[in-house]
């Protein structure tokens, strides 16, 4: 079993929406800002080669699929979408995938920065379309039920073609407990609702995807929440709860929005201070870390 971190397509995104109440004094000496305000934002996944899961050995199971290149080209600037072509497919690629060589695609939600990247790169004139046609999706159920019926805060942040086709697609599992029937105890879940209702965290070989409930190394720092979460004082204890259990099991940190780091591993100094060490700009076949591996 490897582990690899997979670039998307990556954003730019208004730094202040990023960093909630924290002043621009602070959150700028982390991420340096544009002229337009916006700091750079990756959509980066994990892929977990030769899983075995559910007693199939072999299984290639990717965590989370970026925002991808369905947007239109007024939306692809709208919302900050650097390229216009699908860089996941050009990831997979170079480490010998297709998107139909995967087998297992987990969702920790079906905001667009997450699950856009399950559809096909935009075409004038062409309706969505879902790529991974051999994957069965494996969803939240309570996140489910909120996709079907958005509050308009977030309305906007789902692709409203998507929920019915992976429902058409006949290959999705919603999940609502610790392990899914697809994965068996390969993959460990929990669950966050500081972020969007039924956020599902998943875990394996010693390595939690920690989606938007800490979209990077910044966001460890329990005050720093976004401007995009529903319930930031929720977020917060959340997170608390998390981190203690991830260094007392010495879990390491996989970030999807960081723009230069993909794992670390947590700290907590005297004063109760979480933070990270260990920084790894990039995964390249990692075998996992047995020490943390989900027990």
């Amino acid at each position: 079993m490897e582990l690899f971190s997979l670039l998307g397509n990556s954003q730019q995104l208004d730094g202040g929406a990023m960093f909630g109440n924290a002043p621009k004094a602070l959150w700028s000496r982390w991420i340096k800002p544009d002229a337009e305000n916006r700091i750079p934002l990756a959509c980066r996944c994990l892929l977990v080669k030769g899983l075995l899961a559910d007693g199939v050995h072999g299984r290639n199971v990717l965590f989370e699929t970026g925002i991808g290149a369905f947007f239109e080209p007024a939306l692809r600037e709208r919302y900050g979408v650097v390229e216009a072509q699908h860089v996941l497919l050009d990831s997979l690629a170079a480490v010998g995938l297709s998107h139909e060589d995967i087998d297992v695609v987990v969702l920790s939600h079906l905001h667009f920065d997450h699950a856009g990247g399950l559809l096909a790169a935009w075409e004038e004139g062409q309706p969505p379309r879902l790529l991974f046609p051999n994957a069965r999706f494996v969803v939240g159920a309570e996140h489910w039920r909120r996709a079907l019926n958005p509050h308009p805060r977030d309305r906007a942040s789902f692709v409203p073609e998507l929920q019915q086709l992976l429902q058409d697609s006949g290959r999705m599992e919603l999940v609502d407990g610790e392990y899914s029937q697809t994965l068996g105890n390969a993959v460990r879940f929990s669950f966050s609702d500081g972020h969007t209702p039924g956020l599902m965290l998943a875990e394996v070989a010693g390595v939690v995807f920690c989606a938007d409930l800490i979209p990077g190394r910044f966001w460890v720092h329990l005050p720093i929440t976004m401007g995009y979460d529903r319930w930031p004082e929720k977020l917060i204890d959340e997170k608390r709860a998390f981190l203690d259990d991830k260094l007392a099991r010495e879990v390491q940190l996989f970030f999807t929005h960081d723009h230069d780091c993909a794992l670390a591993r947590v700290t907590r100094d005297e004063r109760g201070r979480f933070a990270t060490a260990d920084e790894q700009r990039e995964l390249r076949g990692m075998p996992p870390a047995m020490s943390g591996a989900v027990r």
